[in-house]
């Protein structure tokens, strides 16, 4: 998956003016366009568990967390929503 350098990034959706302007949460549009891909796209990826970043389903909306934005951005590593922490004890 390609996520776009801060060098190319427009600069409404550079890492600074993300993390000046936004709340906790942005829209899948804004976060998708910050990531370098459509809005069309970035719901396909939510939807099969793939987005890069954290998001969060309250009721009807879908939001994506500012944070977890930041540090795809920044990193360049995802943070898919579909890892899972299993919690195992040892006998």
């Amino acid at each position: 998956m390609h996520i776009k350098s801060e060098e190319t990034l427009s600069p409404r959706y550079s890492p600074a003016h993300i993390r000046a302007t936004w709340d906790g949460t942005g829209s899948v549009e804004d976060a998708s366009r910050a990531l370098g891909f459509s809005r069309a796209k970035g719901y396909d990826l939510i939807r099969s568990g793939r987005f890069p970043c954290r998001v969060l389903r309250i009721g009807r909306k879908t939001r994506v967390v500012t944070a977890s934005l930041l540090r795809v951005l920044e990193s360049g590593d995802p943070e898919y929503n579909d890892a899972r922490v299993e919690c195992r004890t040892t006998p």
